[in-house]
């Protein structure tokens, strides 16, 4: 099938798609209501990295001109354009939910944000102590003139832009809002309502104050965010060369280009003209938004109403047959475990290291890290396995978006402590999250395994919905020491058996289990894929897809993000159907289904069908050889496929519209399969 004419949906289409998802739990009323304002935090915090990285990359190669439209096959000028009027569109949503319906109906549970127009004498001097003692000492305008460049404005801040009248005549400063001091303070409760201001409103009421030398008639304040181009110009030797030069992009990265100017809509006209102006900004940057940016905060938005309108904090479940009181690698002997986080508990991951720390028979710890948290449990429990005189190695991904600087850090911890860091293969990011045990017994090595689709980090596994496997399958481990041998040596691993690992494995082994689908259906047998995974945007993987599509094989995808085939098309993809499940937890496992003539295969995976994962990255899929751990990852799998509350439908007309199932009974997958897995005997 010739990839140049085949039905595609262009994938920074298809994400502004999934993010109205996002926009739609915001808007959805059977959601509790302090989540629909996280749900605001999180559609605004990836429209931020979305232009940041993706629209900052189109930019650039808008640039190109015609050399671009041949490179990609679409012009970018014209998906810019297009992502401007899609954005504007969810912008006015976005601004609408919030101010005409949430704010009123947080009113309406006696919690109420006031602006700076709002506060009456008490609340006003409790706000002007507030500034006084907290925020005066950091706000120093910067006064601007005519004839002098802007200054550099910081990436994502918040700034007011500030006009001073006085006899017609005008003085324009910036203030910049700081980010180190909690954006809402709750003020004090009257009557048991109460009143949280946003620290913005706090500078607002309090600007006679920061310009009491400059005499004026009047003063008008209005936000505005700057979001930058984020992608790095990175030296690709892997070496402390390497390290020095990630740093150094780090801090340019606050000085990339502009992409997007938020703008407050009640800004004169006169005053957005002189931004626009100074900054070199062209139309398709300029967004209109409203009183308050970098949304993002809100996800800390606090609750100071009824523990009702949050989400149910459900306690993480215990694993049949794990314990924490004995040994895991003792029961890891015996047989394989599932681990579904967040509905069960992280703490077996963690568990398993600190008894490998431990041990006196474990010899070596090999693990590669992604994304870490803040107070990694699983870094201090490798630097206790070095000093319990274990051979730790951690291979350590110091490209990970956003989280570099981060992981620069624990790097550096990690050698300090006596850690033998490893990072990575040059040009290829290393995205698997896998880790091995290695343990002198019957004076034998043997290994432990733990493979999962989510990264190694405590505090996204609350939140992330992945699955993880505890093994000591040889035909797993066995691949697995080649595959951290070959790391250790800075390449990629060769002669693997039983994992799908990427680069070199994964496109001719998902072609070849493709292409046994399409070889059964042709026979006249049962033929089927169930795929699930956060993006489908290869397009050769797509075309695949059509392929057996039309020899005939059911395909059924659960795609969280960007979906870039198109199903339901006569010719292309009748047989195929796509559903979008946006909810709670965020859907980031990865599971393939195939039915293989009645014998099913089933894999786990770090890797999406993105060009990326597959060509350009260094992932781990692996085959679920356990009976039992099938059938529940199955049963999961069915579960998420039955989903007629949280999943929408992926179709030609990107509508989003909530899928429909034949069952009258309402099922909702993510507290559905807390119930299967509590339940289960």
């Amino acid at each position: 099938m010739d990839i140049k004419h085949i039905p595609l949906i262009n994938r920074e289409i298809s994400w502004l798609y999934f993010n109205e998802r996002v926009l739609q739990e915001a808007a959805d009323p059977t959601v509790p209501l302090i989540e629909r304002v996280r749900f605001l935090a999180i559609f605004s915090s990836n429209l931020d990295e979305f232009y940041r990285v993706r629209v900052a990359t189109l930019s650039r190669l808008a640039n190109l001109n015609e050399k671009a439209k041949e490179i990609l096959g679409y012009n970018p000028k014209k998906v810019l354009n297009q992502i401007k009027t899609l954005v504007v569109k969810q912008e006015k949503k976005f601004n609408n939910l919030y101010e005409n319906i949430i704010v009123k109906q947080l009113a309406e549970e006696k919690i109420f944000i006031l602006n700076d127009k709002q506060l009456n004498v008490t609340r006003g001097e409790f706000v002007k102590s507030y500034f006084r003692e907290k925020l005066l000492a950091m706000l120093v305008p910067i006064m601007l003139d005519e004839s002098l460049q802007l200054p550099e404005l910081r990436d994502r801040a918040i700034y007011f832009f500030v006009k001073l009248t006085r006899n017609k005549k005008t003085r324009l400063a910036l203030i910049e809002v700081p980010d180190n001091l909690p954006r809402f303070v709750v003020l004090p409760e009257t009557n048991n309502l109460k009143f949280i201001i946003l620290l913005d409103d706090i500078v607002r009421y309090s600007l006679e104050d920061i310009f009491f030398i400059f005499e004026h008639d009047s003063i008008e304040a209005y936000s505005i965010q700057l979001t930058r181009d984020a992608e790095l110009d990175l030296d690709k030797e892997v070496s402390e060369k390497f390290i020095d030069s990630l740093s150094k992009s780090l801090q340019k990265r606050r000085k990339g280009k502009p992409m997007r100017l938020l703008y407050d809509t009640e800004m004169p006209l006169d005053m957005l003209k002189y931004l626009v102006s100074k900054m070199g900004l062209h139309g398709e940057s300029l967004i209109p938004g409203n009183r308050y940016h970098k949304f993002k905060d809100f996800i800390a938005f606090p609750n100071v109403g009824r523990p009702e309108l949050e989400y149910v904090k459900y306690q993480p479940l215990p694993v049949d047959g794990l314990s924490f009181g004995k040994s895991l690698m003792g029961m890891i002997a015996k047989r394989d475990y599932l681990i579904s986080t967040p509905y069960q508990s992280y703490d077996y991951v963690i568990h398993l290291l600190r008894e490998a720390a431990i041990d006196p028979k474990v010899q070596e710890i090999s693990i590669a890290v992604y994304r870490l948290a803040e107070n990694s449990r699983i870094v201090h429990a490798l630097i206790n396995a070095a000093k319990n005189g274990k051979k730790v190695n951690c291979l350590v991904e110091l490209r990970a978006r956003f989280d570099e600087q981060n992981n620069i850090t624990w790097s550096r911890r990690l050698e300090e402590e006596g850690v033998n860091v490893l990072y990575g293969v040059e040009n290829y990011k290393v995205h698997s999250k896998i880790c091995l045990v290695k343990r002198l017994e019957k004076e034998k090595p043997a290994y432990y395994a733990c493979l999962s689709t989510g990264n190694f980090n405590e505090k996204t596994a609350k939140l992330y919905a992945d699955h993880t496997i505890f093994t000591a399958d040889k035909r797993l481990t066995g691949d697995l020491v080649k595959v951290f041998r070959a790391l250790g040596k800075n390449t990629l691993a060769k002669d693997i058996e039983h994992l799908i690992v990427s680069p070199i494995d994964s496109r001719p082994a998902i072609y070849k289990l493709i292409d046994n689908e399409i070889k059964n259906a042709k026979a006249g047998k049962k033929a089927y894929m169930i795929l699930k995974m956060n993006s489908l945007a290869d397009e050769q993987l797509i075309s695949k897809l059509y392929q057996a599509n039309n020899a005939g094989v059911k395909v059924q995808l659960i795609i969280r993000g960007m979906c870039c085939l198109v199903p339901g098309i006569k010719g292309f993809s009748e047989n195929i159907d796509a559903i979008s499940i946006v909810d709670k937890y965020l859907e980031h496992s990865r599971v393939h289904i195939y039915c293989n003539g009645g014998n099913e295969l089933i894999y786990l995976t770090s890797a999406d069908f993105m060009t990326r994962n597959i060509d350009n990255r260094v992932e781990v899929g692996f085959p679920i050889y356990d009976e039992q751990l099938r059938k529940e990852i199955r049963d999961i799998i069915n579960i998420q496929l039955s989903d007629n509350t949280k999943a929408r439908e992926i179709n030609s007309h990107n509508t989003n519209k909530y899928h429909k199932t034949n069952s009258e009974v309402l099922c909702r997958a993510q507290i559905d399969i807390y119930n299967y897995l509590k339940n289960k005997k």
